[in-house]
């Protein structure tokens, strides 16, 4: 069993956390809209063509999801600047998601308008009746099913290479399933390779459902089970520590640069130039919904590292982030820093 880090101090969280004002963060990938249907079964009716339910919508919400949840940390973390970089469809969606991001503040310039495809959406219907996850019901997603068209990769090259040399760190989203369909394209895993090289002091974080053992020169955050797979194929049983840190060793010698490989409520490992340490996760009360958990934690550690920390303190930083958002229930949380900082102390009152 690795011994876990010397501690984040408030004094040390305050020092850091004071500085993220100060920086500007492009958050490159898939950008979804989480759009939320409550509806109320006690009206619900009967379809006179079908004879099917017709459940009636009580209640509409909305939020940019995806790479939208990790902007939204990064921007209630108190980043001075978030820019998003993508592509959105001329549909319904893509009208919401951007008055989403223009809630957060976020400019929508850098995301490539793309009429050929339809904008990512996740559709999360929720018994209005039953709190919490029991709730949500069977859900329905919008995903583009054929390689991104060569028009739209081409313009969002062009927007990462105008927006990299003025930005202090890139946090790179590939949310979707099948290869080539959305933003993370292999010619912009290609580019951002090269931009990473190019620009030494920028960091560079990437975050990928499926393709994480793909990424080269840039930091990698994958779960235990994508790491796993990427190193050695699917597992067969539960991933022992053993396991997940041989994964992120391996990850971290292919891509050259520190690999934090998450675990749940068994913390996090970072592996760096044949170095391996762990830091535990903070404890959290009552029920919990891990949606988006990763992304607000890549928010925390990335914009950590862009203000002094070191690999175990933003590894920290990002626990402690994910232990806040994931007792928000029924949606992709957010922290605050006076949040995490309140956290972070009563964990030490209570150690």
């Amino acid at each position: 069993m690795l011994k876990p880090a010397s501690p984040l101090t408030s004094e040390r969280w305050s020092e850091l956390s004071g500085r993220f004002s100060s920086k500007r963060i492009a958050v490159v990938g898939d950008f979804f809209l989480d759009k939320y249907l409550g509806f109320d079964p006690g009206i619900s009716e009967t379809s006179l063509e079908t004879g099917q339910t017709a459940h009636q919508v009580t209640a509409v919400g909305y939020s940019p999801g995806a790479a939208g949840a990790s902007l939204a940390n990064v921007v209630s973390l108190g980043a001075a600047e978030v820019i998003p970089v993508g592509f959105c469809g001329d549909d319904g969606e893509g009208y919401e998601l951007k008055l989403g991001l223009g809630r957060l503040g976020c400019s929508t310039d850098c995301l490539v308008p793309a009429p050929e495809c339809r904008t990512p959406a996740y559709l999360k219907p929720h018994d209005i009746g039953v709190a919490g996850i029991a709730g949500e019901r069977e859900r329905y997603d919008i995903i583009n099913r054929q390689p991104l068209p060569a028009r739209v990769e081409q313009a969002i090259l062009k927007m990462i290479e105008e927006v990299v040399p003025h930005v202090d760190a890139v946090l790179l989203e590939d949310q979707v399933e099948a290869p080539e369909t959305g933003v993370l394209t292999s010619a912009v895993r290609l580019q951002v390779a090269s931009l990473a090289e190019r620009f030494p002091g920028t960091v560079f974080w990437a975050d990928s459902r499926r393709r994480i053992g793909l990424f080269r020169n840039v930091i990698l955050k994958p779960n235990q089970l994508e790491g796993v797979r990427a190193v050695f194929g699917d597992p067969p049983t539960a991933i022992d520590e053993e396991t997940a840190s041989a994964a992120a060793t391996a990850l971290a010698a292919t891509t050259g640069k520190p690999v934090f490989l998450t675990r749940g409520d068994q913390g996090m490992l970072v592996a760096d130039a044949g170095r391996l340490e762990w830091a535990p996760a903070f404890p959290v009360r009552g029920p919990i919904d891990p949606t988006g958990a990763g992304a607000s934690a890549s928010a925390a550690a990335v914009l950590a590292l862009v203000s002094g920390a070191t690999l175990i303190e933003a590894a920290m930083a990002a626990n402690l982030v994910g232990s806040i958002t994931v007792e928000q229930i029924g949606k992709c949380g957010v922290a605050t820093r006076l949040q995490v900082a309140n956290r972070l102390e009563q964990w030490v009152t209570e150690s």
